[in-house]
């Protein structure tokens, strides 16, 4: 008597993981696309350095505090612009944000010196702020829980990605040098910040609100979507106004969690040409080349932890691993001489951070729904992200004061690992069954 229900309830599942792999191949492509160039128009300034700093008057530290002061808006706006999005919904707003973001990203062609360098970094996080989790909390409409670690990370391999192509093509765009009467890094500034724009219109054409909307989806996998996300939501508290988030524990420990992944990624992503100039001596297309690397390691890192850690349905040891793995690697990295072992270093130090992407954001949004949701990604990722100011203007302060970049590489280190470990203490926010 107990095959009819134990098949109907395997039945059931097999229609919702198909439902959630079509929705995996066809959001995932078309977000990850709109994710690169979001990050590449964030650390295209660390290439745009290697012309801009001199021709700009900007020192270590002055150049640090302007990359990161990007982060001071971004902050700021970040839970409002969430809270907006889930108010209008995530197809205009996300245009909104990528039409005003690519149109500042270009302008920064602009800049003349320190001052203007500074405003127009400063009104790039305003405009940037809440695509991220405006995304994030996108997919959490789109796919249930238990498949949302490897959804995330699809999407966030997106981050890597960039630095993967946004390296050589920057270094291929900053040999454009004098053409047209522009300098090269202008000319980096105009044509990576364009294609934003164009994308921004693309939104606005092409993307889904809800799995209810989705007449691409079968009838009966459409259906089962709905149910599962809608039998989440009902789960959760959604009754609270987003103000509810603010008043939560754990959104506040998550958010100590995550301040390391901003710290170190940006640090990296803004120096990481920088750095590897120190120990090559080519031009720059060979800078950018080299500069792939360690995002390649860090691609392979994040589906890898993210796979498992589904298949596991365990996310804090592999946040606590991957920040371990990261601290460690960028310490090293800091005491190693030569090209090979700083690459080495630096490829590890990525591949550790990539690796708790994935698994963050199942552990941070699986007690987390509808408005609640919004805010909260959008705390976490605000206050983590005031560490992407901090990295970059340290690793620039203690360049500027011991002439290496090995100090602040041990700095931030200490500072990951630490936050790795907060992560332990942090409850997985899974609902246990009554009894």
């Amino acid at each position: 008597m107990s095959a009819g229900p134990i098949a109907t309830a395997d039945s059931s599942s097999a229609v919702l993981e198909r439902a959630a792999g079509r929705v995996r191949r066809r959001l995932i492509p078309f977000l990850f696309l709109l994710y690169i160039f979001a990050y590449l128009d964030r650390i295209n300034v660390g290439f745009a350095a290697l012309q801009m700093n001199a021709a700009l008057g900007l020192s270590s530290a002055a150049y640090g505090f302007g990359a990161g002061i990007f982060f001071f808006s971004y902050t700021a706006f970040e839970v409002p612009s969430n809270i907006i999005l889930a108010r209008v919904g995530a197809r205009r707003w996300i245009a909104r944000i990528m039409i005003t973001w690519g149109a500042v990203s270009a302008a920064m062609m602009f800049a003349q010196g320190p001052v203007s360098f500074y405003v127009l970094r400063f009104l790039l996080g305003l405009a940037e702020a809440g695509f991220f989790p405006g995304i994030i909390y996108y997919l959490t409409r789109w796919v249930p829980a238990r498949e949302r670690a490897r959804t995330v990370a699809g999407f966030m391999t997106a981050v890597l990605t960039a630095g993967i192509i946004g390296g050589p093509v920057s270094g291929a765009l900053l040999t454009l040098d004098g053409a047209g009467g522009l300098a090269g890094w202008q000319w980096l500034f105009l044509l990576e910040g364009a294609p934003a724009v164009i994308l921004g219109f693309v939104v606005l054409a092409v993307m889904d609100e809800t799995p209810a909307d989705a007449m691409w989806l079968p009838a009966d996998e459409r259906a089962a979507l709905v149910a599962a996300v809608r039998g989440e939501v009902t789960a959760g508290d959604d009754r609270e106004s987003p103000l509810g988030a603010l008043r939560s524990g754990r959104v506040w420990r998550l958010s100590i969690v995550y301040f390391a992944v901003p710290l170190a990624l940006y640090a990296f992503g803004f120096f990481l040409p920088q750095i590897i100039q120190t120990s090559y001596r080519g031009g720059s297309l060979g800078v950018g080349v080299l500069s792939a690397l360690p995002y390649l390691a860090g691609v392979a890192a994040m589906l890898i932890a993210a796979r498992h850690s589904d298949a596991t349905a365990e996310r804090r040891w592999h946040v606590a691993g991957g920040a371990l793995v990261c601290g460690a690697a960028l310490i090293v990295s800091s005491a190693v001489d030569g090209l090979v072992a700083s690459m080495i270093g630096l490829s590890l130090a990525m591949a550790g951070l990539a690796a708790i992407f994935g698994p963050f954001w199942s552990l941070a949004t699986s007690s987390m729904h509808g408005a609640n949701a919004a805010a909260g990604i959008a705390i976490i990722n605000s206050v983590a992200n005031i560490g992407g100011f901090i990295g970059p203007y340290v690793l620039g302060y203690l360049r500027d004061r011991t002439q290496s970049f090995s100090a602040g590489l041990v700095a931030i280190g200490g500072v990951v690992i630490l936050c790795g470990l907060a992560v332990l203490g942090v409850p997985d926010g899974r609902r246990q069954p009554p009894g």
